[in-house]
């Protein structure tokens, strides 16, 4: 009973400390926050269905009354250098900052516990309170789990649209255009993809002043991916001795095939011990059960 009943206070005070963040926050400069709305874009809101719905429906919350606190934290700076790259690795960029994602993590040790007990009442339920002590670490971790969740669906993505993309930059180059103007038609012909989207940024970066190289070594840095970095250190290293791009790209281009079919050949290969665990599990069983059961009904029929 006592345990209960400090779990009940801790909770109290949980719920009273984010309601003391969102009242001292509310009074703050509404200027700032009014510009930073003004600069989401249609596209960046339209967004938001993509991202799942935990973020979506919390994201008008953190960022009102949490970023603002991070912001000025200290350490903000490490908290930008630790969340830059798995943000730009999952495509997020344009949509969360740093400071974003740390708050919208912070929100959700409060949000888990807080919709549990709301839950709890509205539903009239004797849940354990000792869950609260679960939901908020979890809170903490949910969004790490999400991101990476994202950063691996982007790398498959962006390595199951490669073989096109390079085939159809290769092909352009050799047809005359330079390597803008080839990558920019890659970008209005192929399919949309991971690997497009990083093809536009690379085209808007070289177009403000960024050199071919640093434009190349940036879509590594995003994609982190070995076969993406391979790919830009190749073209890196023949532009420096202003070599022929087109040959190298119809080589890449046969390289990456044959990684992919060699990769396809390995998952086939592992198949049959992947399918052993359950197909002793579910379908021996059955099949022993099938064989079995009518000599088991003889021999009892026979007993009587």
């Amino acid at each position: 009973m006592f345990y209960e009943e400090y779990l009940l206070h801790a909770a109290m005070v949980l719920i009273g400390f984010s309601v003391f963040i969102v009242m001292s926050t509310i009074f703050m400069d509404e200027s700032q926050y009014k510009a930073q709305e003004k600069l989401d874009d249609a596209e960046s809101k339209a967004k938001a269905s993509e991202h799942g719905l935990v973020l979506r429906y919390s994201r008008p919350f953190f960022r009102r009354y949490i970023v603002p606190v991070v912001s000025s934290m200290k350490n903000v700076r490490k908290i930008r250098d630790k969340y830059k790259r798995p943000l730009a690795s999952a495509g997020m960029s344009d949509y969360l900052s740093p400071e974003e994602f740390f708050s919208f993590k912070l929100f959700l040790i409060m949000g888990f516990p807080i919709i549990f007990l709301f839950l709890r009442i509205f539903l009239e339920e004797d849940w354990s309170l000792g869950t609260i002590l679960f939901l908020a670490p979890a809170g903490y971790f949910y969004p790490n789990l999400w991101i990476n969740g994202k950063i691996k669906k982007r790398q498959r993505d962006l390595i199951r649209s490669m073989p096109f993309a390079v085939d159809m930059l290769a092909l352009a180059v050799e047809a005359g255009l330079d390597f803008v103007a080839a990558m920019s038609k890659v970008v209005q012909k192929a399919k949309k993809s991971p690997l497009i989207e990083e093809f536009e940024i690379l085209m808007r970066e070289i177009a403000v002043g960024a050199s071919r190289a640093e434009a190349l070594r940036n879509l590594s840095w995003r994609a982190n991916l070995v076969n993406v970095s391979s790919f830009c250190a190749t073209l890196i290293a023949a532009d420096s001795v202003g070599a022929n791009i087109g040959p190298i790209l119809k080589s890449l281009s046969t390289e990456i095939r044959q990684k992919k079919s060699n990769e396809v050949e390995k998952a086939a290969a592992t198949a049959a011990t992947k399918i052993l665990f359950p197909m002793m599990m579910f379908i021996v069983p059955a099949v022993f059960l099938m064989v079995a059961a009518p000599l088991v009904l003889e021999f009892v029929g026979a007993g009587k």
